[in-house]
């Protein structure tokens, strides 16, 4: 797995991971501004007392719950940002350590936000429901990591595994991995909660992710299915 992680790491000097993190970080950087500017109209244009400084304990409070909702949920919707470019970064990682892999199914990119969308509904009203234990110390830790380590593991081994296996193999492989993906998972998470490298660790996700489903067998292995004209 380590060794998985460090090429996926050594991805990043190349030219089209840097054009992903710059669409990426564009994006994701409009969308919580966005979210920002909404939030500050809607707490400025609601009086709830008419006590001066009671207004503004609450337009801080405000504040202050949308920052703490954006550290923990942004692993979800920078999830779903990447999604827009999950096959630059597969293609790139394939086409320079599995040249031999036949080419991947063709699948629109719809379907790949699909997966995200679906993903990050769960993640976000997972973390919703636990919110309240977020206030515990320690607890807090544990859960986060617990829960975003299982569902982004499980998200981008499905985006990156479903390019070359049905779904029931896919199934099948990551069950019977569950363990070494969900520490994989553990390491994604760690990465999306650290500041400005949580904007590179959607793309060392996706890369690390490559390698360690070709590592981990299966159909995915470069001499496990023959390339069609091979057939």
């Amino acid at each position: 797995m380590l060794g998985a992680f460090l090429k996926a790491l050594t991805q990043l000097r190349e030219p089209t991971f840097w054009r992903v993190i710059r669409n990426s970080v564009l994006i994701t950087t409009a969308t919580f501004i966005s979210l920002y500017i909404v939030v500050w109209l809607v707490l400025s244009r609601v009086s709830v007392a008419e006590t001066w400084w009671i207004d503004m304990l609450v337009d801080v409070l405000g504040g202050l719950t949308v920052v703490v909702l954006t550290w923990f949920l942004f692993p979800a919707i920078v999830s779903l940002v990447i999604s827009f470019f999950l096959d630059r970064i597969v293609d790139a990682v394939e086409q320079r350590y599995y040249p031999q892999l036949p080419p991947p199914t063709s699948l629109p990119i719809w379907e790949n936000v699909a997966v995200a969308l679906k993903f990050t509904t769960v993640t976000v009203l997972v973390n919703l429901l636990v919110l309240p234990l977020y206030l515990i110390p320690g607890l807090n830790l544990i859960i986060f990591y617990g829960v975003n380590g299982y569902l982004l593991s499980r998200e981008y081994f499905e985006l990156v595994a479903l390019r070359r296996l049905d779904p029931l193999k896919a199934r099948a492989l990551r069950r019977s991995n569950a363990a070494r993906l969900f520490i994989a998972g553990l390491l994604i998470t760690a990465l999306l909660t650290i500041p400005l490298v949580n904007l590179l660790a959607p793309l060392i996700a996706a890369a690390f992710m490559v390698h360690l489903v070709v590592a981990l067998g299966g159909d995915y292995q470069p001499s496990a299915r023959p390339h069609p004209s091979q057939a």
